[in-house]
């Protein structure tokens, strides 16, 4: 018996019916794969049955992916099983949005780099000049897109345009400080993450972290959520707090916010390129990664 490295993830959701996890085992069992990683997750509010399955092969001679898709199309479709099935080695396409803080952008930045995240980044979009410094240390194309409220819909036509020729899997606002619009989000669902500070709704509108310094708060955060038509509500995929006290200036709050944003957001990509993350409708269902 041989065992081939490549790591797959067969992941998906059905409605809760007896016979579906068997589905799973067999189908993997009757093709030499041994599933070394599993979550499932039964939703008793919406009926909902979600899995994970992390996998490789056991068998003798050559692995046949074909052949998996191929049982798995003609067993799923009886339970309807909506599933998809992944080399985990592969790296998802994350094209970043960005405006003039770095914090994020750098951060991502270095942990593609060191293969920390599993991802390439084919594209840079920002409404601003500044940062394409740091696009060109690591040979990434930077698209610089002004946006004005006249220029708005044009704007995100040439972002959508990119998007698209990229092949991305997946869109990062990593502080971008432009809404997108409505059109733009439906395009995006399920596959845009945006990261804002979790003093929202308390504290909305500039230096919300000066807001805060005044009222005396004793915890700053960071949440990552898929984008939604509803600004700063969509799904959440995960969130980050640290304490803080009354020795924190304007200017410490402001720091310690932004070092929860960008562990809070790479946490987030993390989770989604490596396929833990499911919608649930207005929810999420997160499986642990390690």
């Amino acid at each position: 018996m041989t065992t081939n490295t490549t790591t797959y993830i067969l992941t998906g959701s059905s409605q809760t019916k007896l016979g579906v996890l068997d589905l799973i085992i067999s189908s993997l069992y009757r093709n030499d794969c041994y599933a070394y990683e599993m979550h499932t997750f039964d939703d008793a509010d919406t009926d909902r049955f979600f899995f994970r399955v992390e996998f490789n092969y056991r068998g003798n001679g050559e692995f046949s992916e074909a052949d998996l898709r191929s049982q798995l199309a003609d067993r799923a479709e009886a339970f309807e099983v909506k599933w998809e099935l992944r080399d985990l080695a592969i790296p998802a396409k994350v094209v970043i949005l960005v405006s003039k803080y770095d914090h994020c952008l750098q951060d991502l930045l270095h942990r593609y780099s060191t293969g920390a995240l599993n991802i390439e980044i084919p594209a840079i979009i920002s409404n601003h000049p500044d940062l394409k410094k740091q696009a060109d240390w690591y040979n990434i194309p930077y698209y610089h897109l002004p946006v004005t409220a006249e220029t708005k819909a044009e704007q995100e036509a040439q972002m959508w345009q990119i998007i698209q020729e990229t092949g991305a899997d997946l869109v990062v606002l990593a502080r971008y400080m432009q809404v997108l619009s409505e059109d733009m989000c439906k395009k995006l669902h399920g596959r845009a993450i945006n990261i804002h500070h979790s003093l929202l709704p308390g504290f909305k509108g500039a230096k919300p972290y000066h807001q805060a310094y005044d009222k005396g708060v004793k915890l700053v955060g960071a949440t990552a959520h898929y984008v939604s038509e509803d600004l700063d509500e969509g799904p959440i995929i995960t969130q980050g707090v640290e304490p803080v006290d009354h020795t924190y200036t304007p200017e410490r709050l402001v720091a310690k916010g932004r070092d929860t944003e960008r562990v809070t957001l790479a946490k987030a990509i993390k989770l989604h390129v490596e396929d833990r993350c499911f919608l649930n409708g207005n929810k999420t269902v997160v499986f642990p990664g390690h």
